[in-house]
């Protein structure tokens, strides 16, 4: 099978790469654009694979789309190209509407006029599979609900309302055009090549630094947190056995609040790293967590999050591995082996990969 993955140099996209290629026979064709949060070193292990190929494409380009496609003819698309900060969309939201909605129906165009050529047993092999967020269902009430594939939509940022939409939009292209699609939408991610802007890496790493632990309002926020190589596995189990024009939701099973998350990360490195001169043991009254600082929240925050991801256990067999304790363990240890990964996309040097890459202008998630 050849898979045609979008925004494979993103933290998820190439965690969902490393493991088709690490674990299955399965041929990728990688289509990123490489903005800030596509990154060609998370690819390293696998890069030489004769299996893997890269496409350094805009999935706004329906030209450079239809040429990927006639090139690679995959067999499938798993589409994951997303702008994905919520930060970021408050700040700056065009962006999220170009690539989230308007690249999200360039590349279901793209694939739909690709699956319409296809001979019968092609075409009936063919899917499409959209990768989502909890996010898309807003907020949470009830300290026992839990976000089910029938929760209706309630976005609350404008990165949610883009994702809610491309959502609709795939949803929109199976039952007019029958193009064959499936949907996945996924708790927050977690672990190795994580963006150090979001949470869990900028606390490690400004821990590290003796920098402020920048936490909103008083860390009450809930969320529901999966092991991004776990999230990758059940992405895989879904683009070879998941039910077209079905839904799936992936969770963790990990409800923690923001302040809990914080307060591990800081016990972990007093364990790990007891030599720092930020730790208790060097003497810093409070060690790590002396760090922490409670800032303003940010507009519109949802303050739970919560998957019943009972669906994809009982149709597909797919259940998570990582606990939470065994999963921040390993990606605090993963972070503080890999330093220098941090640096490069810190000072920015990481970028400097697109250098003599020669093919034309997805994001990444």
């Amino acid at each position: 099978m050849k898979i045609l993955v979008t925004g494979g140099a993103g933290f998820i996209g190439s965690a969902v790469i490393r493991h088709i290629i690490d674990n299955t026979n399965d041929s990728v064709v990688n289509v990123d654009k490489l903005t800030y949060a596509g990154n060609l070193a998370n690819l390293k292990g696998v890069e030489d694979s004769e299996r893997y190929e890269f496409e350094k494409v805009d999935i706004c380009n329906r030209i450079e789309l239809d040429r990927v496609f006639q090139t690679h003819k995959p067999d499938a698309v798993m589409h994951l190209a997303a702008e994905s900060h919520v930060d970021r969309s408050i700040d700056g939201p065009a962006a999220f509407i170009e690539t989230n909605i308007i690249g999200t129906y360039t590349l279901l165009e793209a694939s739909r006029s690709y699956w319409s050529k296809l001979d019968s047993g092609s075409k009936n092999l063919f899917k499409f599979h959209h990768v989502s967020t909890d996010e898309v269902y807003g907020d949470l009430e009830g300290p026992e609900d839990l976000f089910t594939e029938d929760t209706p939509y309630s976005p609350s940022s404008p990165y949610s309302a883009s994702k809610a939409s491309s959502d609709h939009l795939v949803r929109a292209w199976q039952r007019t055009y029958g193009l064959p699609t499936v949907i996945t939408n996924c708790s927050n991610n977690y672990g190795p090549y994580h963006f150090p802007e979001k949470l869990i890496p900028l606390v490690i790493l400004n821990a590290l630094e003796g920098k402020s632990l920048p936490v909103y309002g008083r860390g009450n926020q809930i969320r529901d947190w999966l092991y991004v190589e776990d999230h990758a596995h059940a992405l895989y189990r879904v683009i070879k056995e998941g039910v077209i024009g079905q839904t799936y939701n992936i969770g963790g099973h990990n409800e923690k609040q923001n302040i809990e998350v914080v307060h591990v990360i800081c016990d972990l490195l007093e364990e790990l790293q007891p030599n720092s001169p930020f730790s208790e043991a060097s003497g810093n009254c409070g060690g790590f967590k002396s760090l922490i600082e409670f800032v303003s929240d940010r507009p519109g925050h949802d303050i739970r999050y919560a998957i019943d991801a009972s669906k994809i256990q009982k149709d597909l067999g797919w259940m998570p591995e990582e606990s939470f304790e065994t999963g921040i363990r390993k990606t605090v240890s993963w972070y503080l082996e890999n330093l220098q990964w941090c640096r490069n996309v810190q000072d920015g040097s990481y970028q400097r990969e697109r250098l003599g890459i020669h093919t034309n202008e997805s994001n990444s998630i």
